[in-house]
């Protein structure tokens, strides 16, 4: 009888740190880090975990210290490089508390490289915690064992966006009166999808989307999504056909 594999898998605890690692760097963990550390996953000095910075790659860390509230370590060495991510820009409007928390999430987990929040006419979140946010990508990066994590942006207006717009990236827009298939849109090289709101576009927003040369409506097939749905499928299928899962 095959042998049951222990669960959770043996492997090191991942946490982000917002600055530069290097080898034989030492530094101090604090706040809810250090907690997390010591009291939750119970480690103790000559413990070892692994750090990522979004900039050099991961590292592996032995614990010197674990006080109450702060855990010293030191950088043992480099375990892998920054990963590659696709040049794919999710551009979103903004839907309420939970579902734009997962939309986050999700973004970081499929490897979008940056995330644009945009404003509407039918956008009914008027505020958005970016903090919270980030936190939602951050944590989504430690349990996945992704080294990179999304840009994000302050949001803007869709005019604004559009009138921006770089001549060389592909804007690919989620149109729910009907467009072509992903996989006439999608193209290797710079691009962008565009999820709307959750009644969707006006038509006045259509039209100066179309106006753009670089811009092409997709359907995202026969069924209603929701928002944050539509993103998932959108940016899967893009993934699947130009970007890094081909």
């Amino acid at each position: 009888m095959a042998q049951t594999p222990a669960w959770p898998p043996a492997s090191l605890t991942r946490l982000f740190v917002d600055q530069p690692l290097s080898q034989g760097m030492a530094l101090t963990i604090d706040g809810g880090q250090a907690h997390y550390l010591g009291a939750v996953m119970r480690l103790k000095a000559g413990d070892q975990i692994a750090l990522f910075d979004d900039r050099t790659g991961e590292w592996r860390a032995g614990i010197e210290q674990v006080g109450k509230r702060a855990v010293a370590v030191r950088i043992v060495e480099r375990m892998r490089e920054r990963e590659a991510v696709p040049d794919l820009w999710l551009l979103a409007a903004p839907i309420k508390k939970g579902r734009i928390d997962w939309m986050a999430e999700k973004a970081c987990e499929l490897g979008v490289a940056r995330l644009q929040p945009v404003i509407t006419q039918r956008t009914i979140v008027d505020r958005l915690n970016l903090d919270r946010l980030r936190a939602h990508m951050i944590e989504a990066a430690e349990q996945c064992e992704r080294t990179a994590l999304p840009m994000l942006d302050e949001p803007v207006k869709l005019a604004q966006l559009l009138k921006a717009w770089p001549e060389d990236r592909a804007l690919i827009f989620a149109d729910e009166e009907g467009g072509v298939p992903m996989a006439a849109a999608a193209k290797p090289g710079p691009a962008a999808i565009l999820i709307g709101p959750e009644g969707g576009f006006t038509d006045g927003e259509r039209a100066a989307i179309k106006a753009l040369p670089q811009a092409t409506g997709v359907s995202l097939g026969p069924r209603i999504l929701r928002a944050d749905t539509a993103m998932a499928a959108a940016v899967s299928l893009w993934m699947g056909l130009a970007g890094d899962w081909r």
